[in-house]
């Protein structure tokens, strides 16, 4: 049986479209689930896709915070069910407290669209058994505020806790200025809550699926995610 995979859709959203088919090409059940549906129709994973919810108005991920679906999904990430944000999504997710945090203005104060290196930290957890810890992997970034930042201590709760999944580094997985596109601290761009079930992550593996865009390496994300969940049956 596959499993169920609810990718939610704000006004302003662009990236559902990327997001549900990669979902299905890993062998999901995935089907979307408007912002203002209260039911998640018994998904085992909820995706918050990119874009520009209510065109980012006020702060990004400051109003989709507040529309009647948030509610199921904190209920559904307060029954450890996995819950993954990618870029707005992600922005979303700090916004309603899901995920410690902020997403600030790029340091360039300039909009980033560009392939970036991502290094795996872990993968032990739902989102990253596709992976292999300290893997390099090359997807995508499009954002304006995806600087994450957090309190000193947040930050080493963070580190402490393996709870930083997602890193900026060159391609043999160091840290480099240059490829910490929008001057992140420590490079962060994926995080984790404190029961591991709920990611918030800056660039975009759904777009490096399909083989006709010359890289596959996100795949691996929504495969694992698949994979988790046929062994846990």
């Amino acid at each position: 049986m596959s499993k169920r995979v609810a990718v939610v859709v704000f006004p302003g959203s662009n990236c559902d479209a990327d997001t549900l088919a990669a979902a299905q090409a890993a062998g999901s059940d995935a089907f979307p689930v408007w912002h203002r549906d209260t039911d998640l129709k018994q998904a085992d994973v909820v995706i918050l896709p990119g874009g520009f919810s209510y065109g980012d108005y006020l702060r990004s991920g400051a109003i989709a915070r507040f529309s009647p679906v948030m509610r199921a999904v904190e209920a559904h990430a307060s029954a450890g069910g996995p819950v993954l944000g990618i870029c707005n999504g992600f922005q979303i997710l700090c916004e309603a407290e899901l995920l410690p945090g902020i997403l600030l203005r790029n340091a360039s104060v300039k909009f980033v669209c560009r392939d970036v290196r991502l290094k795996i930290e872990r993968s032990d957890t739902p989102f990253t058994r596709g992976y292999n810890a300290g893997q390099v992997i090359r997807v995508p970034v499009a954002h304006g505020e995806g600087n994450y930042f957090a309190s000193e201590g947040t930050v080493g709760r963070l580190e402490a806790e393996g709870r930083v999944l997602f890193r900026y580094t060159d391609a043999e997985g160091k840290r480099d200025a240059n490829w910490n596109v929008n001057g992140a601290t420590n490079s962060i761009a994926g995080v984790l809550n404190e029961k591991l079930n709920v990611l918030g992550l800056m660039p975009h593996p759904e777009n490096h699926v399909e083989n006709a865009v010359g890289c596959t390496d996100g795949r691996g994300l929504f495969a694992g995610l698949v994979a988790h969940f046929a062994q846990a049956a």
